[in-house]
C-alpha cells in the first residue's frame, strides 16, 4: 500500500467538504423501503410518486427513485461498489448489527480497517452497503505519519458487547448518522485519479497497487474509494440498470463551490447545471452532484 504522510497531504478541496445524499434507482419501492427502514434503520422523510427520501432525523441521506423495469445489479460494470453509512459510536454499530441479525438478512462481511469497524450487506437489489463507525482520528496514523488501513477480521463479540450496558432495542439509526464515503467501480484507476484528484481536488490517502485508490478532503481517511475489481476497462452499466444515479459532494459555501468548479473546468471537467448544484460524470460514467451547504 502506498500512503502519503499527513504532512504531505495537500488540501485542494475545502477541508470541510463532505458527502451528501446517495441517489439510487430501484425497481420496487414496496420492496426497498421495508429493508431501508426496518433493517438499516432509516426514517422515511417523504414519498412522492416514485421517489422516496430517507434519513436519520436530519438531512436526507438516501433518495430512492423507482423504475419498475430497471434491471437488478449487473456485475462486470462500473458503478456503485458500496455506499457507507457512518454511525456516531461503537454502540450504534452494535445496535445496527443486532437489527441485521434479527432480520436474518444476508451479510457480505465484517471488517476491522484500523481506522474503522465495518459491517457489509446488500440491499434487496444487490446494491452494496457498508455500516461503520470511526475510531478516533488520533489513531489513524502510524509513528511515521502513514495512514493505517487494513482489512482485518472484526471483533464481532466485542462490538456486540457494547449492548450489555445498553440492552434496550433501537429501531432507528441514531441522530448524527451521515454518509461517510462512497466506493466506486471504475474502468481505470489512473484516469479516475486524474478526474477526482487533479480535477475536483480530492487528496489521495492510499493506493493499493494498480487496482484501488482512496481519496478524501480535509485529512479524512477516505470519502472516495475507487477500484477496478469489476474488471479493468469495465464498461458502464446500461441506462436501465438498478444502482447509482449520482452522489452528492457538498462544499461549505458558494465561494468554495466556485473555486472548485473553476479549477475543475480548467482541468477539462464538464458540468450540467441542476436546480441544486452542478452535475458531472467521471470517465467511467459515475455521476456526482457538486453543491454548497445551505
Amino acid at each position: 500500500m502506498e500512503s502519503p504522510s499527513a504532512s504531505t497531504v495537500r488540501p485542494a478541496l475545502h477541508p470541510a467538504t463532505r458527502l451528501g445524499a446517495m441517489h439510487l434507482t430501484v425497481p420496487d419501492l414496496g420492496r426497498s423501503l421495508p429493508f431501508y427502514q426496518n433493517v438499516l434503520g432509516l426514517q422515511l422523510h417523504e414519498r412522492a410518486g416514485g421517489v422516496a427520501r430517507l434519513g436519520a432525523g436530519g438531512e436526507v441521506l438516501l433518495t430512492l427513485t423507482e423504475q419498475p423495469e430497471a434491471r437488478r445489479f449487473i456485475r462486470g460494470h462500473t458503478g456503485l461498489y458500496h455506499f457507507a453509512v457512518l454511525v456516531p459510536s461503537r454502540l450504534e454499530l452494535a445496535r445496527a448489527l443486532r437489527r441485521m441479525a434479527e432480520a436474518r438478512v444476508p451479510m457480505d462481511g465484517f471488517s476491522d480497517h484500523l481506522v474503522s469497524e465495518a459491517l457489509y450487506l446488500p440491499d434487496p437489489d444487490g446494491n452494496g452497503i457498508e455500516v461503520y463507525r470511526d475510531r478516533p482520528r488520533s489513531e489513524w496514523y502510524d509513528a511515521r505519519g502513514n495512514l493505517r488501513l487494513a482489512t482485518d477480521p472484526l471483533d464481532v463479540d466485542g462490538v456486540l458487547g457494547e449492548l450489555a450496558a445498553h440492552p434496550e432495542p433501537a429501531a432507528l439509526l441514531a441522530g448524527g448518522t451521515v454518509i461517510g464515503h462512497v466506493h466506486l467501480h471504475v474502468a481505470h484507476i489512473a484516469e479516475a485519479e486524474t478526474f477526482y484528484l487533479d480535477g475536483l481536488g480530492f487528496d489521495r490517502m492510499a493506493r493499493y497497487g494498480p487496482s484501488a485508490s482512496f481519496a478524501s478532503a480535509g485529512g479524512y481517511h477516505h470519502h472516495l474509494g475507487l477500484n477496478t475489481w469489476a474488471g479493468a476497462g469495465a464498461p458502464p452499466p446500461p441506462p436501465d440498470a438498478v444502482g447509482l444515479r449520482f452522489f452528492e459532494v457538498i462544499v461549505p459555501d458558494a465561494e468554495a463551490l466556485n473555486t472548485t468548479v473553476d479549477r475543475a473546468r480548467a482541468a477539462g471537467l464538464v458540468f450540467e447545471e441542476q436546480a441544486n448544484g452542478l452535475l458531472t460524470r467521471d470517465p467511467s460514467h459515475n455521476a456526482l452532484l457538486l453543491t454548497a451547504d445551505v
